[in-house]
């Protein structure tokens, strides 16, 4: 992210309107290669095509806030590496990566990795080590250290209807488990920071809390995140486009400063719900809507979501999710120009 960017970002966070009003979203693995007309299999393996392909972003949607901004990762194989589970990677389709834990009681032997040397994440670091002079004389800086959540990796660690039904029968195991991930990301990020001054942002991605109730996100969500996002940074950064209705509640205690949900959830509900202490990104649909309606059906949407809209404050237009594949620069551009046109009614 510019200069500009991040403190527009930090002003929105502190609660102030911006005029145009801003826009943000979160861009990687399933939207910038295509868009950029190469494969994700080269996308993930050439430095400079992964370069070139955040660069034309930036430089095609200057106005948009990319979100974390040039993310280095391996989809959703970046952090299950370090655990030892099987990774593959198709051409053209997203990677995946496969359970290695059969049976909960495999979770007491199972190491910590090392966040400097194992699996797939001295990779991305060594990435952006390599690509940092050329992000920054773009104008850009690193700011966010990012992984996905606790649960997240567990659910592929173990299979997600495995890992959830453990909860239940093997509550013991499971909190080993999040203890033993939690652990692991507490110093990745920490390496992130140390490796890269500029940050001051967090991303966490975890879709799993969207699937249990309120009393299992209390139990074997809630004190881990808290753990995570106790960091001295200005942006505390969630991403969740599953149900958040058990956790949206809880998001200021976790130290949630800024939030991405799914897209059938209405936004001034979240932010009643947070007690407008949570900035909101979102909030049309990415996939029906931003990548497959056409340009008037993006610009309505679009529009109804603004006028739906109570108070702008802490609010980054978007779509409730990450960026999805097949978003053509015109209906991105769309969106943009819908959003940057309006004038919010007093």
């Amino acid at each position: 992210m510019t200069d500009k960017h991040w403190k527009e970002l930090i002003a929105v966070v502190g609660g102030e309107v911006l005029s145009p009003l801003p826009v943000g979203f979160i861009i990687d693995s399933p939207w910038l290669p295509n868009w950029h007309h190469i494969s994700i299999l080269d996308y993930f393996s050439s430095d400079q095509l992964w370069l070139e392909a955040n660069l034309k972003a930036i430089e095609t949607f200057p106005e948009a806030m990319f979100l974390p901004g040039f993310w280095s990762e391996y989809g959703m194989c970046s952090e299950p590496s370090a655990f030892g589970a099987k990774t593959s990677f198709p051409e053209n389709e997203f990677p995946h990566a496969f359970p290695n834990i059969t049976d909960a009681e495999q979770i007491h032997d199972l190491p910590v990795p090392d966040p400097v040397k194992d699996g797939l994440g001295p990779f991305i670091l060594n990435r952006l080590k390599l690509m940092q002079p050329h992000i920054e004389n773009a104008g850009h800086r690193i700011r966010f250290s990012v992984s996905r959540g606790p649960l997240n990796i567990a659910s592929y660690l173990m299979g997600a209807t495995e890992f959830m039904m453990a909860m239940i029968t093997n509550p013991e195991e499971i909190h080993l488990l999040i203890r033993k991930i939690t652990d692991y990301l507490a110093g990745f990020h920490d390496h992130q920071k140390h490796m890269f001054p500029s940050i001051d942002g967090i991303l966490i991605l975890d879709d799993i809390i969207g699937f249990i109730s309120e009393d299992q996100f209390l139990e074997f969500g809630l004190p881990y995140f808290k753990e995570l996002y106790n960091r001295d940074l200005n942006i505390k950064f969630l991403h969740n486009d599953a149900n958040c209705m058990e956790s949206i509640q809880h998001l200021p205690e976790m130290g949630v400063n800024l939030f991405n949900m799914g897209f059938d959830t209405d936004l001034n509900q979240l932010k009643e719900l947070t007690n407008n202490q949570v900035t909101m990104l979102g909030n049309i649909p990415p996939r029906d809507v931003l990548a497959r309606g056409t340009v008037e059906e993006v610009k309505r949407a679009t529009l109804n979501l603004l006028q739906s809209t109570n108070n702008p404050a802490r609010i980054i237009f978007s779509c409730g999710g990450g960026m999805p594949p097949g978003v053509s620069t015109e209906q991105l551009r769309t969106f943009i120009n819908t959003v940057h046109s309006y004038a919010p009614q007093n």
